[in-house]
């Protein structure tokens, strides 16, 4: 192998890490093209999701997404509010969707009631104070779980971000 050659393969297995651990979205998800953010704006992402090892462990089970507090919080996807009231103390909503999956918004002032049909995009609530873990005044976790119980990232169940490669002129 030439010394150029040489030089580039040790460069780029050098920069080579392990992969960080993906969360697959499992096929039970709805195609990613009916969803949107719940907020106005590019996503601020405060806190990630964090899947807990074990069902009843630790995590974070959603995102926490930066907002003022005031802003309008929108249904990510077309549904059926299951839950809209207060839960442990904090405004909450549940929107049901298309096979089951379940996506949750908290802290919320609801504008919609339990049973009520949403489209996606479709404004249902306000945005309060003071979600616990927050570093600004306000922000909105948003959370996406399967039929089964099991919890997804739902920046998922967005539609990608374009992604342009430049030619490689090499």
């Amino acid at each position: 192998m030439g010394g150029l050659r040489l030089f580039a393969l040790v460069v780029l297995l050098a920069g080579v890490g392990p992969a960080p651990p993906a969360v697959p979205v499992p096929a039970a998800v709805p195609a990613a093209t009916g969803f949107v953010l719940p907020i106005p704006g590019p996503p601020l992402v405060l806190t990630a999701f964090a899947p807990p090892p074990t069902r009843y462990g630790a995590g974070h089970r959603g995102v926490d997404l930066g907002a003022a507090a005031g802003v309008v919080v929108a249904a990510a996807g077309a549904g059926r509010v299951v839950f809209a009231g207060e839960l442990a103390g904090r405004g909450v909503i549940s929107v049901e969707h298309e096979g089951g999956l379940r996506t949750t918004y908290e802290p919320v002032t609801a504008s919609v009631a339990a049973g009520s049909p949403v489209a996606a995009g479709q404004p249902i609530g306000t945005l309060q104070a003071g979600h616990p873990g927050c570093a600004p005044a306000s922000c909105l976790h948003w959370g996406a779980r399967l039929p089964d119980g099991t919890y997804l990232d739902p920046l998922a169940l967005l539609r990608p971000w374009a992604v342009r490669l430049w030619p490689w002129d090499g």
